[in-house]
């Protein structure tokens, strides 16, 4: 395999870059601030024909320790538009359309469109990572799901060699996958050797559509209960999230606000929304976890998807074990948390006393750092769980994050 030719300028670690904090050094880092530029990188990469890891926020992603011989390319654009006029309508459907580069931070984008008063994404609020990584993985939570939102993906094909629109029905959306995502894998979990760890289109910029108005209909059971209402209720926007914001907190899943100022993470927010999360989090701080609410934000979120399994299959499950129907299909999905627990790894647990790599101390989904873990670790700890589930319960859990120089298939 070609080299990748190492800038003069230091490159950063995967553990630099990584809301895990795990993974080995990097032969070429390349930032560009235009897509010209991020198309000319991307090419660059795969005319040489050198791996290539496009990252975002990096909060799903789990890199070995090695080196990596290739080329990592962060989008550094975050623009915001609205192609649309931002009053809203007179007459007609209120809808507006909202365009991001794909470096956008997530969450930024988020916050603009509910201080803009734009309903869709407040029930994604705090959820880590950039807007294309977010159609790459579908993210979703608390009843909305990004899919659902699209209008367009600008995208560059690096097989075609050309930038094409794909729509929302071209992308074929499914939960917490993606056209763009299943270009990477053969399977479930086996890369392809094509295209993995970057998705065969790549992501320039997303154009969502969302609705006018200052208030939303809360649908989410977990979500009602937190606010303190009724399926269905409509509450403000801004409420609702700081609704979900203080939910995922108390799971730790929100991400270590801390990290954008380090010298490889510190150009990556809007420093008016960074120092909103960085504010957010002094109560938790000050509380009585103390610093480990950080180490539990040291993860990639939820570790394993959820399983679709048949409904042949939930008749194993134990009676309380959580089934919910996935549309008209005969399947159903259950909770990889509740299997994880019920399969012995409770909160916190470790494969060692005093080990670095363990499950939160909040969540039994997010597998952390504890400060000083290496790839080994985290894939001993995902490798134990994944054969224990399968051992009690014949299912098996297929990790979420891109894991580039491991293999987590078995």
């Amino acid at each position: 395999m070609p080299e990748a030719v190492t800038s003069s300028i230091s490159t950063p670690t995967f553990a630099d870059i990584t809301t895990m904090g795990v993974g080995g050094r990097i032969a070429a880092f390349v930032q560009p601030h235009d897509r010209v530029g991020l198309i000319e990188a991307v090419e660059g990469a795969d005319s040489k024909d050198l791996p290539l890891c496009l990252i975002g926020g990096g909060s799903n992603l789990l890199a070995s320790d090695q080196d990596f011989p290739g080329v990592v390319v962060r989008d550094t654009r975050q623009d915001i538009s609205v192609p649309d006029e931002v009053a809203p309508p007179e007459g007609g459907v209120p809808v507006v359309h909202i365009n991001a580069t794909a470096g956008t931070n997530w969450d930024d984008l988020v916050s603009y469109c509910v201080r803009m008063h734009l309903i869709g994404l407040e029930g994604l609020s705090g959820i880590p990572g950039t807007v294309g990584a977010s159609v790459v993985q579908n993210i979703g939570a608390y009843g909305q799901e990004v899919g659902r939102l699209v209008d367009s993906v600008e995208v560059w094909d690096r097989q075609d060699k050309v930038t094409a629109y794909l729509r929302a029905s071209d992308l074929d959306f499914g939960y917490r996958t993606s056209l763009l995502k299943q270009t990477m894998y053969q399977a479930p979990a086996v890369p392809d050797a094509r295209f993995f760890p970057t998705p065969r289109y790549v992501v320039l910029s997303v154009t969502l559509v969302l609705r006018h108005g200052s208030a939303a209909r809360v649908d989410s059971a977990q979500l009602a209960k937190a606010l303190g209402v009724q399926v269905g209720a409509t509450l403000p926007l801004e409420l609702i999230r700081q609704a979900v914001l203080t939910v995922r907190a108390g799971k730790g899943m929100l991400e270590d606000p801390y990290r954008y100022l380090t010298d490889w993470m510190g150009s990556c927010r809007r420093t008016s929304d960074l120092e909103e999360a960085l504010e957010a989090v002094q109560d938790d701080l000050h509380g009585p976890r103390g610093e480990r609410v950080l180490l539990d934000r040291h993860s990639c979120g939820s570790f394993f998807t959820n399983p679709i399994i048949t409904r042949e299959a939930t008749d194993a499950l134990p009676a309380d074990a959580p089934r919910y129907p996935v549309g008209d299909s005969a399947l159903v999905k259950t909770s990889a948390a509740w299997l994880i627990d019920h399969s012995g790894f409770h909160k916190g647990f470790a494969l060692e006393q005093g080990s670095a790599a363990a499950l939160s101390d909040v969540h039994t989904l997010a597998l952390t750092n504890r400060g000083g873990a290496g790839s080994d670790d985290m894939v001993a700890l995902a490798r134990a769980i994944q054969k224990g589930v399968d051992s009690t319960f014949g299912i098996h859990l297929i990790p979420e994050p891109v894991t580039p120089g491991i293999d987590l298939a078995w």
